[in-house]
């Protein structure tokens, strides 16, 4: 399944995955999960009897997959279409035995698979194969509720933009209180030479019009997966301390703003509906393994992930 998004180009295998693998932790998740979001994605997949979305996958690749592929993809496609959003989407079926042979071979040899986007989706998976082992008295095990659809990117062609924040109001601050808070924990550059985020631990931040440029102070960076993250240095060293936001899963204040909308959307919130607005570096894939790979969550918003994968361009029955 190749996906083309302007100069970005990713291929990746259309399959299922092992229930079993992902219960045992050899399929690595990097969030939490909500029950009600599993219950709504576990209804779906029992009353369709279908997967017709596919978990997003990614795993370690050093250079080898793309060669495994290069035969298939000079055959003719089988699906070829631009999308609305320009997306490019085509799909080849893989129905030589010896190709199957050497993926199937190649993918013995990768130890473990992770999400990238999909956790409820997986989750739900996991509770509909618990719910028809259950009640099937000839369970086997090769039953098809015991595997879901899944495409599998390699990590080198996966492609991570940044996810922003804004915050309602200053939390009873003016600007110059703000400004004066912020400055015991990031170095505070007024007219930055450039607006968009381009070092780790820097922001840019949009505050009564103007953009600020924000750096980390040494003494609040981390070599904690997660605490060294720059969503995580800005939660725990700005947003909650200074402007309140404790729980950004459930405080009302702060809204989230992917970073395929562009700098422009923050200045239009902040015209709205918002008093300051945040852009961040986008999460290295790296990081994020090394997030997963530590049985380790990632704090809300952090990964927004381009181009997106299309529901129902392949529908798996489970029966």
């Amino acid at each position: 399944y190749q996906i083309k998004m302007g100069n970005h180009m990713q291929t990746g295998i259309v399959t299922t995955v092992s229930v079993k693998e992902f219960n045992q932790g050899l399929i690595k998740k990097h969030a939490l999960t909500r029950p009600d979001k599993e219950n709504d994605r576990t209804r779906h997949i029992e009353i369709t009897n279908a997967n017709t979305g596919p978990v997003f996958l990614t795993y370690r690749n050093y250079g080898q997959f793309q060669n495994k592929i290069l035969e298939i993809k000079k055959q003719s496609p089988d699906v070829s279409f631009t999308a609305d959003d320009e997306t490019s989407h085509v799909l080849w079926k893989v129905d030589s035995v010896d190709q199957l042979n050497l993926l199937m071979k190649y993918f013995q040899s990768i130890s473990v698979l992770y999400i990238a986007d999909g956790h409820h989706r997986a989750a739900a998976a996991a509770r509909v194969q618990k719910i028809r082992q259950d009640t099937n008295h000839d369970h086997t095990g090769d039953d098809p509720y015991n595997f879901f659809l899944s495409v599998i990117f390699p990590h080198d062609e996966m492609q991570i933009l940044d996810y922003n924040r804004i915050v309602k109001d200053l939390n009873e601050l003016t600007v110059d209180q703000l400004l004066e808070s912020i400055k015991s924990n990031f170095f505070l550059i007024t007219k930055p030479s450039t607006i968009t985020p381009d070092s780790p631990h820097a922001y840019s931040m949009f505050l009564n019009k103007n953009w600020y440029r924000l750096e980390a102070k040494d003494h609040i960076k981390s070599n904690d997966p997660v605490e060294g993250l720059d969503a995580s240095i800005l939660q725990n060293h700005l947003l909650n301390p200074i402007l309140g936001i404790d729980d950004p899963r459930t405080n009302k204040r702060i809204d989230f703003v992917g970073g395929i909308r562009g700098l422009k959307e923050l200045e239009r919130r902040c015209s709205l509906d918002a008093a300051i607005a945040f852009a961040l570096n986008p999460v290295s894939i790296e990081e994020l393994l090394a997030v997963a790979d530590a049985d380790k969550v990632m704090p809300p918003k952090s990964t927004w992930f381009e181009p997106k994968l299309r529901s129902g361009m392949v529908v798996r029955l489970l029966d």
